[in-house]
């Protein structure tokens, strides 16, 4: 189940760039979408990716922050422009990010990291908490068949689901993007202040057993993001269920690029020993069955 699963798409022509902010929109508590001028980093993304940033000319904080690439925007000729990443005004980067305004220059190199493979399915269950639906917008675009990515195969899931999940209403970020693009939403919230007053993993496994009713498990993905913790527990779930399942990594990064490995996740090999592999190199997409999460 795994090795069919390996995502295979890897930036090897990354660019950095300073680039001018388009627009800077508070869409949720705390967060924000930001729109980015950059057509060279936009026709390579491929949905999974992220990039890293910082602004421009700024040296506190001088590490860039790695954000993935919520959407991609095209001219009315219909060529790739603009990135939008969305992201939580959190740590001293992004409060400066945050106060960001049209003209702003900021600093980008991308895309890195891989992205979800483009494997055909007949049911795609995308699965996000807190933060996690960042890249999942990109991945029902061209899931549905509504808009290609880097040359990449489009239209290769019948029906997708996001499962997402918050600690209350006014944290869900989004909603409606999805929504537009025809993907069914399953809301929850530890509160009960919007959709239902649940757990991801569990509307995920209901929503499994719902799929593997009416469709053969082999036709059903799970794609993951959020938490570790809510990560670890969906992919139990996946297992338990036998369906496949990847998830991404959010492990800090410092570089992007590979080189200061302080971004290693523990990932199994295929001899069954683990080794350490770099998130902003070999990830952010595993196959979570080979995740060791302990």
């Amino acid at each position: 189940m795994s090795g069919s699963l390996q995502a295979a798409y890897y930036a090897d022509d990354a660019q950095q760039l300073d680039a001018a902010v388009v627009s800077n929109q508070l869409i949720a508590r705390d967060t924000y979408q930001v729109r980015i001028e950059a057509p060279e980093i936009a026709r390579r993304v491929a949905p999974g990716q992220f990039v890293m940033i910082r602004m421009a000319g700024l040296d506190d904080p001088l590490i860039g922050r790695a954000l993935a690439v919520y959407d991609v925007g095209c001219d009315p000729a219909g060529q790739p422009t603009t990135i939008d990443l969305v992201y939580l005004r959190k740590g001293k980067l992004t409060q400066c990010l945050s106060r960001a305004t049209a003209g702003s220059q900021v600093t980008v190199w991308g895309p890195l990291g891989n992205g979800f493979a483009p494997q055909p399915c007949e049911h795609l269950v995308m699965v996000a908490g807190g933060i996690g639906q960042t890249p999942f917008v990109a991945v029902a675009k061209e899931a549905l068949g509504l808009q290609e990515f880097a040359g990449r195969p489009t239209g290769w899931a019948k029906q997708v689901t996001l499962v997402y999940g918050a600690r209350s209403a006014d944290l869900l970020a989004g909603v409606e993007d999805f929504q537009g693009c025809g993907v069914r939403v399953e809301l929850c919230t530890d509160d009960g202040t919007r959709g239902r007053q649940a757990l991801v993993p569990q509307v995920l496994d209901e929503v499994l057993a719902e799929a593997i009713s009416t469709t053969d498990v082999e036709a059903i993905r799970v794609l993951c993001c959020g938490p570790e913790i809510m990560m670890e527990k969906a992919s139990e779930v996946a297992a338990v269920r036998r369906v496949a399942c990847q998830v991404s990594l959010e492990t800090p990064m410092a570089c992007g690029i590979g080189i200061c490995f302080s971004c290693v996740a523990k990932v199994r090999q295929d001899d069954g020993q683990w080794d350490y592999k770099r998130t902003c190199v070999e990830g952010p997409v595993f196959d979570a069955a080979k995740i060791c999460w302990e």
